[in-house]
């Protein structure tokens, strides 16, 4: 076998010999030359988008990308994937839908990559459930890959001097109900606080997700920051296209990256960033996929050594476009390498290992505002913990660095609620008061089903000026845009007879999230005594689409993966 068919040894399969003469022909078809046929065949996953204002653009990067793989002696053939954009999903039907999609996306781009037989694989995704999709059959693929992502969205404005995106939208929300906001600035906020294309601005699910990537190595440097309007990412899809030819010559696969030394490189620079409670349901799925299971337990073990030096939009005043301008993340995997907290000798996509990239680009902190050195952190720990008790036997998960000081350890008042629908109109309402906790039940992965994102109840929370005096705990789920006391992911789930649906109106909650506690202050005796009479609900969704996931989906605690079959 010859170089070429070395490396084309895929599609040599589909399109090689007398026999594959049909198959030339349908080629031939698309419009591809002779010439193009021959050479490597790359399949170009493109999530662009009319409905996802991140995905707007990746029409442009898709491009860029074909254009870098022409350049680098492959033929790419674009083809689609789909997107569920959270932000207009939220607080209605439309968000069960969500977390299903990121299985559905990694299924339909393995379908298309192995019926094509392509040689090599880029991945365009931006929005919340797109990337850990994508990353997921990625791992399943096994061929030479990339992800480039859209990149971040600029921040809006909310007045003079005043920044602002989409969590400031949903917070105003709360704003006016607690006269706190006009509606002349929530009007001119709608307006103003999405200024165009992009992943929304701050630290949340999406931005997490593609940072992550980056740390994974999956992705070239820049991946997570570069903002979506700017030259540079424009430059860095070219470059991504380019890039996996050279993967292909030289067969490095996404499981020759990702190990288990990249495994905890990402959960280190997850704490250190303060990315999105998401990322605990993201990582265990695509790490699965490459055949290395992590649990809770790590999360929290690398939470408690690696300090926290970002405090992006929800948690602080900065944006991506500033940890951008800060050194992006290269500068925050530096700064950790310098206190051995990373493992440099993984390999990446580059064709080089940690080590080397960060040496290439004498990666190192440019504002100490944004990035915090290691001698001064915001915290000696990670932005995410994992809380045990009584309540969450198997864990439940709180963005930390989000936290105001006065709710990180307080006694709360319980107000239950079977489904977001009667807990934001309670909030909205006026009913919760400080001191209470909003618990939200029957929102899980099987007993919503779909787990459901809570980014409205919190936001108006936070709105209303409740944040440093209300908790909300729930099955569900959280938008990496989620600011206050929000605690998720409480497993088991209500529909599993978890002891969250034990619940009742004016019990009291002991939250010690420095501590790691979450504890129902109700006697063993009398939480038997609620076991032996309670019967989960079990709803039964209208949509087959969800009767099938709630069938297949197995517990947050274990990221809300599809059980083996």
């Amino acid at each position: 076998m010859d170089d070429q068919h070395k490396i084309d040894a895929r599609s040599s399969l589909m399109k090689c010999g007398l026999e594959k003469a049909p198959h030339r022909s349908l080629l031939h078809a698309l419009g591809l030359t002779k010439e193009e046929i021959e050479r490597p065949l790359v399949g170009v996953v493109n999530a662009a988008s009319e409905v996802v204002p991140g995905h707007l653009h990746l029409d442009r990067i898709a491009e860029a990308v074909k254009a870098g793989v022409r350049m680098a002696g492959g033929t790419p053939l674009e083809f689609p994937a789909i997107a569920v954009c959270d932000g207009i999903a939220m607080n209605h039907e439309g968000m069960r839908f969500s977390l299903p999609s990121r299985d559905y996306i990694a299924d339909s781009c393995e379908l298309m990559a192995r019926a094509h037989a392509f040689d090599a694989l880029v991945f365009i995704p931006n929005c919340d459930k797109c990337v850990p999709g994508m990353l997921m059959a990625m791992m399943r693929l096994n061929i030479p890959s990339i992800l480039i992502s859209g990149g971040p969205m600029l921040p809006g404005n909310a007045g003079p001097h005043k920044k602002a995106d989409l969590i400031s939208v949903f917070e105003a929300v709360g704003g006016l109900k607690a006269n706190k906001v006009t509606p002349e600035e929530l009007m001119a906020m709608e307006e103003n606080a999405c200024p165009g294309c992009g992943s929304c601005a701050g630290m949340f699910t999406a931005n997490s997700m593609n940072c992550l990537a980056e740390t994974i190595g999956v992705a070239l440097p820049g991946n997570g920051t570069i903002p979506a309007v700017h030259a540079a990412r424009i430059r860095l899809a070219k470059k991504a296209g380019m890039q996996v030819m050279e993967l292909l010559r030289r067969n490095i696969r996404p499981l020759d990256i990702v190990t288990q030394k990249s495994v905890a490189n990402a959960i280190t620079v997850d704490m250190a960033l303060g990315c999105s409670t998401n990322t605990v349901l993201h990582l265990p799925a695509i790490f699965g996929e490459a055949h290395l299971d992590i649990s809770l337990d790590l999360f929290d073990t690398i939470s408690r050594k690696t300090p926290n030096l970002c405090h992006l939009s929800p948690a602080g005043k900065h944006y991506m476009c500033d940890l951008e301008l800060a050194g992006g993340i290269p500068a925050v995997m530096g700064e950790l390498a310098k206190g051995g907290l990373l493992n440099t000798d993984c390999l990446t996509v580059t064709g080089k290992t940690v080590a080397e990239n960060l040496a290439e680009r004498n990666a190192h902190i440019l504002d100490t505002d944004v990035i915090r050195t290691l001698d001064n952190p915001y915290t000696k720990d990670g932005g995410i913990a994992i809380l045990r008790g009584n309540i969450a036997p198997e864990g439940a998960v709180v963005k930390k660095s989000a936290v105001a000081e006065e709710m990180l350890c307080r006694d709360v008042r319980a107000r239950v609620f079977e489904g977001e629908a009667d807990a934001m109109k309670a909030i909205l309402d006026g009913e919760i008061k400080p001191n209470d906790a909003v618990v939200i039940l029957y929102e899980g992965p099987r007993g919503g089903p779909g787990m459901r994102e809570m980014l409205s109840a919190t936001a108006a929370i936070t709105g209303m000026g409740l944040g440093k005096d209300v908790a909300l705990l729930t099955d569900g789920r959280f938008s990496g845009g989620t600011n206050g006391a929000a605690i998720g992911h409480i497993s088991p789930e209500a529909a599993d007879g978890g002891p969250i649906g034990l619940v009742r109106d004016g019990d009291i909650i002991h939250i010690d999230i420095p501590n790691r506690k979450l504890e129902l202050k109700v006697s063993d005796e009398e939480l038997a005594k609620r076991k032996a009479e309670y019967t989960p609900s079990q709803k039964k969704s209208p949509y087959g689409i969800l009767r099938r996931y709630a069938s297949l989906v197995t517990s947050a605690s274990n990221g809300a993966r599809y059980r083996d079959i």
